[in-house]
Protein backbone atom coordinates (compact mmCIF):
# COMPACT_ATOMS: atom_id res chain seq x y z
CA UNK A 1 0.00 0.00 0.00
CA UNK A 2 0.90 3.80 -0.68
CA UNK A 3 2.82 5.23 1.57
CA UNK A 4 1.73 8.99 2.61
CA UNK A 5 2.24 12.00 5.18
CA UNK A 6 -0.96 12.17 7.27
CA UNK A 7 -0.99 16.37 5.30
CA UNK A 8 -0.67 14.87 1.94
CA UNK A 9 -3.80 12.22 3.10
CA UNK A 10 -5.84 14.92 3.75
CA UNK A 11 -4.66 16.89 0.52
CA UNK A 12 -6.14 13.96 -1.84
CA UNK A 13 -9.06 13.81 0.06
CA UNK A 14 -9.80 17.29 -0.62
CA UNK A 15 -8.18 16.55 -4.52
CA UNK A 16 -10.98 13.79 -4.60
CA UNK A 17 -13.65 14.99 -3.20
CA UNK A 18 -13.86 18.55 -5.07
CA UNK A 19 -13.43 16.22 -8.33
CA UNK A 20 -16.32 14.52 -7.47
CA UNK A 21 -18.78 16.95 -6.49
CA UNK A 22 -18.55 20.61 -7.94
CA UNK A 23 -20.42 21.87 -4.73
CA UNK A 24 -17.29 21.35 -2.50
CA UNK A 25 -15.34 24.61 -2.10
CA UNK A 26 -12.80 25.24 0.20
CA UNK A 27 -11.31 28.56 1.78
CA UNK A 28 -10.08 30.13 5.27
CA UNK A 29 -6.91 31.87 6.15
CA UNK A 30 -4.14 31.44 3.63
CA UNK A 31 -5.28 28.30 2.15
CA UNK A 32 -5.15 29.31 -1.07
CA UNK A 33 -2.31 31.86 -1.28
CA UNK A 34 0.14 29.79 0.85
CA UNK A 35 -1.38 26.47 0.76
CA UNK A 36 -2.16 26.68 4.34
CA UNK A 37 0.25 28.07 7.16
CA UNK A 38 1.10 24.38 7.28
CA UNK A 39 1.07 23.68 3.41
CA UNK A 40 -1.93 20.95 3.65
CA UNK A 41 -3.73 22.49 0.85
CA UNK A 42 -0.99 23.28 -1.28
CA UNK A 43 -2.13 22.63 -5.35
CA UNK A 44 -5.42 22.74 -4.81
CA UNK A 45 -5.64 27.10 -5.94
CA UNK A 46 -4.29 25.95 -8.95
CA UNK A 47 -6.33 22.82 -9.91
CA UNK A 48 -9.61 24.36 -9.18
CA UNK A 49 -9.13 27.80 -8.98
CA UNK A 50 -10.61 31.10 -7.10
CA UNK A 51 -13.98 30.39 -7.57
CA UNK A 52 -13.62 27.13 -5.52
CA UNK A 53 -10.25 27.93 -3.48
CA UNK A 54 -10.17 31.29 -2.19
CA UNK A 55 -8.83 32.75 1.01
CA UNK A 56 -10.96 34.45 3.86
CA UNK A 57 -10.72 37.41 6.26
CA UNK A 58 -8.87 36.73 10.13
CA UNK A 59 -12.09 36.48 11.14
CA UNK A 60 -13.23 33.12 12.38
CA UNK A 61 -17.04 33.69 12.76
CA UNK A 62 -17.04 35.39 9.35
CA UNK A 63 -15.48 31.86 8.64
CA UNK A 64 -18.18 29.73 9.98
CA UNK A 65 -21.01 31.72 9.68
CA UNK A 66 -20.48 31.90 5.69
CA UNK A 67 -19.84 27.96 5.58
CA UNK A 68 -23.15 27.42 7.12
CA UNK A 69 -25.02 30.08 5.07
CA UNK A 70 -23.14 28.11 2.26
CA UNK A 71 -24.20 24.78 3.32
CA UNK A 72 -27.96 25.35 3.69
CA UNK A 73 -27.94 26.89 0.04
CA UNK A 74 -26.57 23.50 -1.00
CA UNK A 75 -22.53 24.05 -0.80
CA UNK A 76 -20.55 21.77 0.93
CA UNK A 77 -18.43 23.91 2.17
CA UNK A 78 -14.89 23.13 3.85
CA UNK A 79 -13.41 25.82 5.76
CA UNK A 80 -10.44 26.17 8.03
CA UNK A 81 -9.56 27.77 11.16
CA UNK A 82 -5.97 28.36 11.28
CA UNK A 83 -6.02 26.96 14.83
CA UNK A 84 -8.45 24.80 16.48
CA UNK A 85 -8.04 26.90 19.99
CA UNK A 86 -10.00 29.98 17.87
CA UNK A 87 -13.15 27.40 17.21
CA UNK A 88 -14.93 29.48 20.43
CA UNK A 89 -14.23 33.10 18.35
CA UNK A 90 -16.87 31.09 15.95
CA UNK A 91 -18.80 30.00 19.04
CA UNK A 92 -21.95 31.69 18.06
CA UNK A 93 -21.88 30.42 14.52
CA UNK A 94 -20.29 26.60 15.59
CA UNK A 95 -22.69 25.86 18.70
CA UNK A 96 -25.99 27.90 17.90
CA UNK A 97 -25.97 27.71 14.02
CA UNK A 98 -24.49 25.09 12.39
CA UNK A 99 -25.29 22.60 15.21
CA UNK A 100 -28.85 23.66 15.97
CA UNK A 101 -30.33 25.02 13.06
CA UNK A 102 -31.53 21.86 11.65
CA UNK A 103 -33.66 21.19 14.72
CA UNK A 104 -34.64 24.76 14.98
CA UNK A 105 -35.77 24.91 11.27
CA UNK A 106 -37.56 21.70 11.39
CA UNK A 107 -35.48 19.82 8.98
CA UNK A 108 -35.90 22.26 5.88
CA UNK A 109 -32.50 21.99 5.55
CA UNK A 110 -29.04 20.23 6.16
CA UNK A 111 -26.06 21.79 6.68
CA UNK A 112 -22.87 19.87 4.91
CA UNK A 113 -20.43 21.98 6.66
CA UNK A 114 -16.83 20.53 7.55
CA UNK A 115 -14.36 23.13 9.89
CA UNK A 116 -10.92 21.93 9.54
CA UNK A 117 -9.44 22.75 12.93
CA UNK A 118 -5.58 22.13 13.51
CA UNK A 119 -5.06 21.34 17.14
CA UNK A 120 -2.42 19.90 19.52
CA UNK A 121 0.76 21.78 21.63
CA UNK A 122 3.55 22.89 19.32
CA UNK A 123 5.28 25.22 21.82
CA UNK A 124 2.93 27.65 20.64
CA UNK A 125 1.56 29.23 23.92
CA UNK A 126 -1.46 29.34 25.30
CA UNK A 127 -3.37 30.62 22.44
CA UNK A 128 -2.39 28.56 20.08
CA UNK A 129 -2.02 24.78 21.29
CA UNK A 130 -5.30 23.42 22.62
CA UNK A 131 -7.19 20.23 21.75
CA UNK A 132 -10.87 21.70 22.22
CA UNK A 133 -12.41 18.26 21.11
CA UNK A 134 -14.58 18.09 24.46
CA UNK A 135 -16.68 21.70 23.55
CA UNK A 136 -17.95 19.95 20.28
CA UNK A 137 -18.79 16.88 22.65
CA UNK A 138 -21.17 18.89 24.83
CA UNK A 139 -23.12 20.28 22.10
CA UNK A 140 -25.83 18.95 20.73
CA UNK A 141 -25.57 18.52 16.14
CA UNK A 142 -21.78 18.47 15.57
CA UNK A 143 -20.31 15.72 14.97
CA UNK A 144 -16.56 15.34 15.55
CA UNK A 145 -13.54 13.89 13.65
CA UNK A 146 -10.13 13.20 15.44
CA UNK A 147 -8.41 11.18 12.82
CA UNK A 148 -5.09 9.79 13.69
CA UNK A 149 -3.42 7.94 10.75
CA UNK A 150 -3.14 9.15 7.38
CA UNK A 151 -5.59 6.56 6.29
CA UNK A 152 -7.92 7.95 8.48
CA UNK A 153 -7.38 11.28 7.83
CA UNK A 154 -7.92 10.47 4.19
CA UNK A 155 -10.75 8.40 4.85
CA UNK A 156 -12.83 10.35 7.86
CA UNK A 157 -12.84 13.66 5.80
CA UNK A 158 -13.73 12.61 2.15
CA UNK A 159 -16.78 10.66 5.08
CA UNK A 160 -17.00 14.30 6.50
CA UNK A 161 -17.76 16.06 3.70
CA UNK A 162 -20.01 13.58 2.02
CA UNK A 163 -22.33 13.94 6.05
CA UNK A 164 -25.29 15.77 5.51
CA UNK A 165 -24.28 17.78 9.24
CA UNK A 166 -21.64 19.64 10.55
CA UNK A 167 -18.17 18.06 11.13
CA UNK A 168 -15.36 19.88 13.18
CA UNK A 169 -12.70 18.00 12.02
CA UNK A 170 -9.58 17.96 14.05
CA UNK A 171 -6.01 17.66 12.56
CA UNK A 172 -2.73 17.37 15.31
CA UNK A 173 -0.38 19.44 13.91
CA UNK A 174 2.28 17.53 15.10
CA UNK A 175 1.29 14.66 12.97
CA UNK A 176 1.47 16.17 9.46
CA UNK A 177 4.69 15.01 8.39
CA UNK A 178 3.62 11.27 10.05
CA UNK A 179 3.95 8.65 6.72
CA UNK A 180 1.35 5.37 7.43
CA UNK A 181 -0.37 3.52 4.46
CA UNK A 182 -2.97 4.73 2.65
CA UNK A 183 -5.28 2.58 0.06
CA UNK A 184 -5.93 3.61 -2.99
CA UNK A 185 -9.59 4.20 -4.32
CA UNK A 186 -12.42 5.93 -3.90
CA UNK A 187 -12.36 4.83 0.56
CA UNK A 188 -14.36 6.67 3.22
CA UNK A 189 -14.27 5.01 6.97
CA UNK A 190 -17.82 5.65 8.77
CA UNK A 191 -18.22 7.74 11.90
CA UNK A 192 -18.91 5.96 15.05
CA UNK A 193 -16.66 2.91 14.53
CA UNK A 194 -13.45 2.61 16.78
CA UNK A 195 -10.43 0.83 15.57
CA UNK A 196 -8.51 -1.57 17.73
CA UNK A 197 -4.69 -0.69 17.06
CA UNK A 198 -3.47 -3.21 19.56
CA UNK A 199 -4.98 -6.16 21.54
CA UNK A 200 -4.53 -6.84 24.60
CA UNK A 201 -6.33 -8.94 28.01
CA UNK A 202 -5.11 -6.84 30.64
CA UNK A 203 -6.32 -3.27 30.43
CA UNK A 204 -8.23 -0.88 27.80
CA UNK A 205 -6.34 2.43 26.64
CA UNK A 206 -8.79 4.69 24.99
CA UNK A 207 -6.42 7.47 23.18
CA UNK A 208 -6.40 9.06 19.75
CA UNK A 209 -4.34 11.48 17.97
CA UNK A 210 -0.99 12.23 19.53
CA UNK A 211 -1.73 10.24 22.72
CA UNK A 212 -2.30 7.17 20.70
CA UNK A 213 1.34 7.21 19.76
CA UNK A 214 2.51 7.51 22.85
CA UNK A 215 0.14 5.34 24.49
CA UNK A 216 1.15 2.59 21.71
CA UNK A 217 4.87 2.75 22.22
CA UNK A 218 3.81 2.45 25.65
CA UNK A 219 1.92 -0.87 25.01
CA UNK A 220 5.37 -1.91 22.91
CA UNK A 221 7.65 -1.47 25.94
CA UNK A 222 5.18 -3.23 28.40
CA UNK A 223 4.68 -6.29 26.28
CA UNK A 224 8.12 -6.59 27.14
CA UNK A 225 7.17 -7.01 30.80
CA UNK A 226 4.01 -9.35 29.93
CA UNK A 227 1.92 -6.92 30.29
CA UNK A 228 -0.91 -7.04 27.43
CA UNK A 229 -2.39 -3.69 26.90
CA UNK A 230 -5.19 -3.94 24.17
CA UNK A 231 -5.33 0.10 22.66
CA UNK A 232 -8.61 1.47 20.94
CA UNK A 233 -8.80 4.61 19.03
CA UNK A 234 -12.22 6.29 18.53
CA UNK A 235 -11.80 7.90 15.27
CA UNK A 236 -14.72 9.67 16.23
CA UNK A 237 -15.85 11.44 19.72
CA UNK A 238 -18.88 12.49 18.13
CA UNK A 239 -20.73 9.63 17.61
CA UNK A 240 -18.72 7.23 19.75
CA UNK A 241 -18.13 4.29 19.64
CA UNK A 242 -19.23 2.67 22.40
CA UNK A 243 -19.98 -0.75 22.24
CA UNK A 244 -16.37 -1.94 21.20
CA UNK A 245 -15.02 0.15 24.33
CA UNK A 246 -17.44 -1.90 26.13
CA UNK A 247 -16.62 -5.33 25.12
CA UNK A 248 -12.98 -4.59 25.57
CA UNK A 249 -13.72 -3.30 28.98
CA UNK A 250 -15.52 -6.80 29.61
CA UNK A 251 -12.78 -8.30 28.17
CA UNK A 252 -9.66 -6.25 30.32
CA UNK A 253 -11.73 -5.50 33.36
CA UNK A 254 -9.95 -2.41 33.24
CA UNK A 255 -9.53 1.43 31.80
CA UNK A 256 -7.21 4.30 31.53
CA UNK A 257 -8.00 7.20 29.06
CA UNK A 258 -5.08 9.69 27.59
CA UNK A 259 -6.36 12.70 25.91
CA UNK A 260 -4.25 16.37 25.26
CA UNK A 261 -6.93 18.19 26.29
CA UNK A 262 -7.47 19.47 29.96
CA UNK A 263 -8.32 17.15 32.39
CA UNK A 264 -11.25 18.90 33.56
CA UNK A 265 -14.77 18.08 32.19
CA UNK A 266 -12.50 16.42 29.19
CA UNK A 267 -13.36 13.68 27.28
CA UNK A 268 -11.79 10.93 29.60
CA UNK A 269 -14.29 11.95 32.66
CA UNK A 270 -17.48 11.83 30.09
CA UNK A 271 -15.80 7.75 29.17
CA UNK A 272 -15.19 7.27 32.43
CA UNK A 273 -18.53 8.55 33.61
CA UNK A 274 -20.43 6.31 31.05
CA UNK A 275 -17.91 2.92 32.05
CA UNK A 276 -19.81 3.52 35.82
CA UNK A 277 -22.95 3.95 33.75
CA UNK A 278 -22.83 0.75 31.85
CA UNK A 279 -19.74 -1.32 32.91
CA UNK A 280 -19.37 -1.14 36.49
CA UNK A 281 -19.96 -4.86 37.22
CA UNK A 282 -16.84 -5.71 34.44
CA UNK A 283 -14.35 -3.05 36.33
CA UNK A 284 -12.14 -4.87 38.56
CA UNK A 285 -10.22 -1.78 39.19
CA UNK A 286 -11.04 2.41 39.73
CA UNK A 287 -11.49 3.94 36.19
CA UNK A 288 -8.14 6.35 35.75
CA UNK A 289 -7.58 9.42 33.03
CA UNK A 290 -4.88 11.04 32.05
CA UNK A 291 -4.67 14.57 30.30
CA UNK A 292 -3.39 18.19 30.81
CA UNK A 293 -3.24 19.65 33.90
CA UNK A 294 -5.51 22.90 33.89
CA UNK A 295 -3.44 25.40 33.44
CA UNK A 296 -2.06 27.46 30.16
CA UNK A 297 0.41 25.44 27.86
CA UNK A 298 3.67 26.83 27.75
CA UNK A 299 5.64 28.37 24.58
CA UNK A 300 8.68 26.35 25.05
CA UNK A 301 8.92 22.92 24.14
CA UNK A 302 10.63 22.11 27.34
CA UNK A 303 7.63 22.98 29.62
CA UNK A 304 5.16 21.53 27.53
CA UNK A 305 6.72 18.22 28.22
CA UNK A 306 6.64 18.26 31.64
CA UNK A 307 2.67 18.79 31.66
CA UNK A 308 1.33 16.53 28.21
CA UNK A 309 0.96 12.54 28.94
CA UNK A 310 4.37 10.82 27.99
CA UNK A 311 5.14 7.23 27.11
CA UNK A 312 7.10 6.96 29.71
CA UNK A 313 4.25 8.37 31.98
CA UNK A 314 1.81 5.74 30.71
CA UNK A 315 3.81 3.04 30.91
CA UNK A 316 4.21 3.82 34.86
CA UNK A 317 0.37 4.79 35.06
CA UNK A 318 -0.14 1.20 33.81
CA UNK A 319 2.36 -0.82 36.24
CA UNK A 320 0.60 1.35 39.02
CA UNK A 321 -3.21 0.87 37.94
CA UNK A 322 -2.00 -3.10 37.67
CA UNK A 323 -0.62 -3.53 41.04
Amino acid sequence: MRQLSYAQAINEALVEEMDRDENVILYGQDVAAWGGIFRVTTGLLDRFGHERVFDSPISENVIVGAGVGAAIMGMRPVAELQYADFLLTAGDEIFLKAGMWRFMHGGAFKVPLVVRLPSGSTSAGPEHSTCPEAYIMHSPGLLCAVPSTPSDAKGLLKEAIRNDNPVMYFEHRLLYQKKGPVPDGDVTIPFGKAAIRKEGKMLTVIAWQLMLQRALKAAEELEKEGISVEVIDPRTLTPFDWDTVLESVKKTGACLVIEEGYRSLGVGAEIGATLFEKALPWLDRPFRRMATPDVPLAATRQLVDRILPSSDGIAAEIRDMLK
